[in-house]
């Protein structure tokens, strides 16, 4: 009997690293919990005090500004197509934003659980993901990502 489930495939900084091209201050993926290449993924983010934007959003009350939270977002959507044998290798980029909503603050401490799926690939040159970031299990942000390659 096989199993229909796909097995998770958990990915490490390092492993990450390898895949993205984002570096300090802009790695904003933690670690990936479940992952089907070509498909969907899920990972962490884990927001702490140290990170940069701290220091000027806000000073009194720190929050995760919004477009990081997106980039995150689309950090995960990269995980997704960063695998697929019959794309040609290049660098990604943000292409379009739609529908995109931000329902609660972030803040240091936080988790963010990313989940992406994969909703359009064409001509191996731009696709579309859908996004959501939860904390505790609460959406705080989600919406649909576009990306190109650039030549």
């Amino acid at each position: 009997m096989t199993n229909s489930t796909p097995t998770p495939v958990v990915l490490r900084s390092e492993e990450i690293m390898g895949l993205l091209p984002h570096r300090y201050p802009f790695a904003l993926v933690d670690r990936v919990i479940e992952h089907e290449p070509g498909e969907r993924a899920v990972a962490i983010k884990n927001v702490t005090l140290n990170e940069p934007q701290f220091q000027g959003h806000f000073p009194d009350r720190p929050l995760m500004p919004g477009v990081l939270i997106v980039e995150a977002m689309a950090q995960v959507g990269g995980l997704i197509v960063t695998q697929m044998p019959d794309l040609p290798k290049g660098l990604f980029v943000f292409a379009g934003i739609d529908g995109v909503r931000f329902r609660r603050p972030v803040v240091p401490g936080d988790q963010l659980v990313i989940s992406c799926e994969l909703v359009s690939l064409k001509r191996k040159r731009f696709g579309k993901v859908r996004a959501e970031a939860t904390v505790d299990k609460q959406v705080v942000c989600s919406g649909d990502l576009m990306f190109s390659l650039v030549d």
